[in-house]
């Protein structure tokens, strides 16, 4: 596993979640030219990853390919070989996040059984949150609010990597309810957009005021609001 520049890279943070940059060449999806060797695989690997971890610093419009070229190391050639251009490489970054962060949740939250393991669902995102110093928020929701207004082809992967998250919770919902632990008549649609739009509510918070307990409370209110569902 190729791993981007150490001062990109917090190793303190080395929980499931895995919200900090570690590339991964197979969650990188393809946008123009298919890197078709080992090394090329890995050096495609490593700058989407740097990339991703500049423009989470200092956004999309901070950041430029002579920035991330000095970063990595790359030539012109190479960038525009990988990715043809700048919105290219944004797309893969937003590849990149997007699986990196739906990995661990489709994972978490397909552990939800009962009350107890929600709460650990929730337990985790905090821990991994208060890790990292509550900086960065969700890759995910800080992409999506600088870019969904900017570019269609922007907006239509961000919608679809919330709609991956949403699935998910749904399925966690609705096991909970075959359990007997939500109403038979529980709207799991809105349950479902309730407690995301806790989750990047929350997250949103805790990176403001760089203070976990925002997002903990936030949780916490989700839960509850469900469990009195």
């Amino acid at each position: 596993m190729a791993e981007c520049e150490t001062s990109y890279h917090n190793r303190e943070a080395a929980t499931r979640w895995h919200w900090t940059i570690e590339s991964t060449a197979g969650n990188i999806a393809v946008v123009t030219q298919v890197a078709t060797t080992n090394q090329g695989r890995e050096t495609r690997a490593r700058i989407v990853a740097v990339a991703a971890a500049l423009i989470g610093e200092r956004g999309v419009a901070g950041t430029s390919l002579d920035d991330i070229r000095a970063a990595t190391s790359s030539s012109k050639s190479q960038l525009y070989h990988y990715f043809g251009d700048k919105h290219g490489l944004v797309r893969a970054v937003i590849d990149y996040q997007s699986a990196r962060v739906l990995d661990a949740q489709v994972d978490a939250l397909g552990e939800v059984q009962d009350w107890g393991s929600m709460e650990r669902w929730a337990d985790g995102m905090v821990a991994t949150v208060d890790a990292n110093g509550a900086r960065g928020g969700c890759p995910i929701g800080t992409l999506a609010a600088a870019l969904s207004d900017t570019d269609e082809r922007f907006r239509v992967p961000l919608s679809e990597a919330f709609d991956r998250w949403r699935h998910a919770i749904a399925e966690a919902l609705t096991r909970l309810q075959g359990r007997g632990l939500l109403a038979s008549d529980a709207d799991l649609e809105a349950l479902t957009t309730t407690t995301l739009a806790a989750i990047q509510g929350g997250l949103l918070l805790a990176k403001t005021s760089r203070d976990s307990t925002l997002l903990k409370a936030a949780l916490d209110g989700a839960i509850t609001h469900l469990r009195s569902s």
